[in-house]
């Protein structure tokens, strides 16, 4: 097999790799790439995402590579699940490129999104408590409450997207669940201050000029730094106060715990990586779950079947119909379109095989729809999951292996309240019958016209059991 030490040379959709012992070069084929160059790719992947990857699929197969604008080599996008398990299951495999200067700007250099070895792990660790059981139930009572707070908001009759009104959610969420910010004036800062930088940095329009920026050796947030700065002004106040609370070992909030969480070593965070740890808790929790909840509106309020199910079987107290609907949601519209790897060694499946130093991504969404998994696999039928877990490589939309999202759980017991809120107070139907159109915001593929609702009556409040952790 060969190792990292071998030195990866792209040539066209061939990989030459150069060895150390005495200059032997093998020449190894990487899958074939679309017949248009990289300007056209990157463009096709920008605004039409799924028919790329679909004509891809088509045309090439399960495996093909792709070549970016800003890029220096290929990356090959997989979506078989033995070709997945190999690569999630390699714990060595380190991080494509683009992550790191796509992303640290914006989350710190000490973000556990961007840290790779043990320092990665070690932060993985450490940060994951909070995200599951009983730990994770403490939130529930504040969701609930932020939720009932925007639905009464809403008012009969009236059009309104509904992907605005869950960022909404989300970010309240993660102000008062994770960072632990009470009301006050830093609060409402904070809250139009990340709102705005996160608009600032999701557009295409925005990551196509970062592209240019990069190639022409300028800044790409340039322009939002002065805003970044504020914000770091902020979350350092709110570390502050935190560290002079006599209550912080018995307070939830997971700023609270992170601070008092020790490492094996028994050292603890230091501000500055507790304020990177916060802004990827924001990035990674706050637009990907409300892009989740506006698409499963988008395909509930298709179905009324299905919410009539889903209704009888909330009000019954049962969730388990409930889970299987935000299975298939994140199935047919996983939200994060890949999470790749740059390969340590090389990649090695009855079908495919790419050498060490080759960079590779699941094409989830293909993963998704592979008609040999799942029976018409465009349709939407939560009926799949609703007796039977997903299969851990055919179901992957938060990534897998030692990467897989930290608060792939609490994501999912969100989505879980809000629906349950939503569903049981209020009746809505889509503004505009037809299906979202795919868009992106961020590094998310969202509803482009933000899926757009009108409520057309309110239900009696009734007493909730609590969820399943």
């Amino acid at each position: 097999m060969r190792s990292a030490r071998h030195v990866i040379r792209a040539c066209g959709n061939q990989e030459s790799i150069i060895c150390p012992n005495g200059g032997m070069i093998l020449v190894v084929p990487l899958p074939p790439e679309p017949p248009r160059g990289p300007l056209w790719q990157t463009l096709a992947w920008s605004f039409r995402p799924l028919a790329f990857m679909a004509r891809n699929r088509e045309e090439i197969g399960d495996a093909f590579s792709v070549r970016f604008l800003g890029f220096e080599r290929p990356m090959v996008m997989i979506s078989d699940p033995a070709a997945v398990k190999a690569l999630y299951t390699e714990r060595r495999h380190g991080l494509p490129p683009g992550r790191t200067f796509a992303l640290e700007p914006i989350l710190g250099p000490r973000s556990v999104l961007l840290l790779e070895g043990e320092e990665h792990m070690a932060r993985r660790r450490l940060m994951l408590p909070p995200f599951h059981g009983e730990r994770m139930r403490s939130y529930e009572v504040t969701v609930g409450e932020i939720v009932t707070a925007e639905i009464d908001s809403w008012q009969l009759g009236r059009e309104f997207p509904i992907h605005a009104r869950m960022q909404a959610v989300t970010l309240e969420v993660i102000l008062r669940a994770v960072f632990g910010v009470a009301a006050g004036p830093r609060l409402d800062r904070l809250r139009v201050m990340l709102r705005d930088v996160l608009a600032d940095t999701g557009s295409v329009r925005r990551q196509l000029l970062g592209i240019l920026a990069r190639r022409r050796g300028r800044d790409p947030l340039a322009d939002v730094r002065e805003r970044l700065v504020q914000v770091d002004e902020l979350l350092f106040a709110e570390i502050a106060e935190h560290r002079r609370r006599p209550d912080l070992e018995e307070r939830h909030d997971i700023l609270s715990m992170l601070m008092t969480a020790t490492f094996e070593d028994g050292s603890a965070m230091d501000d500055k990586e507790l304020r990177d740890q916060l802004m990827t808790l924001l990035l990674a929790g706050h637009e990907t779950t409300a892009t989740a909840l506006a698409w499963t509106f988008d395909l509930l309020l298709r179905h009324p079947v299905e919410v009539g199910r889903l209704r009888t079987s909330l009000e019954a107290g049962e969730d388990t119909y409930l889970k299987a609907t935000i299975a298939e949601a994140l199935r047919l519209r996983p939200v994060i379109p890949i999470a790749g790897r740059r390969l340590v060694t090389d990649l090695v499946t009855e079908a495919l095989e790419l050498p060490a130093g080759t960079d590779v991504t699941p094409a989830i969404w293909l993963t998704h729809t592979n008609p040999e998994i799942y029976p018409e696999p465009f349709a939407f039928r939560p009926e799949r999951f609703h007796r039977q877990a997903p299969e851990t490589y055919a179901w992957i939309p938060f990534g897998g292996g030692v990467r897989r999202c930290l608060g792939a759980a609490f994501a999912e017991f969100e989505m879980a309240i809000v629906l349950r809120e939503v569903l049981t107070r209020c009746d809505l139907r889509k503004a505009d019958p037809r299906p979202e159109k795919t868009g992106r915001r961020n590094i998310t593929f969202s509803p482009r016209a933000g899926t757009p609702v009108v409520v057309e009556a309110r239900r009696p409040a009734r007493e909730r059991a609590p969820l399943a952790a």
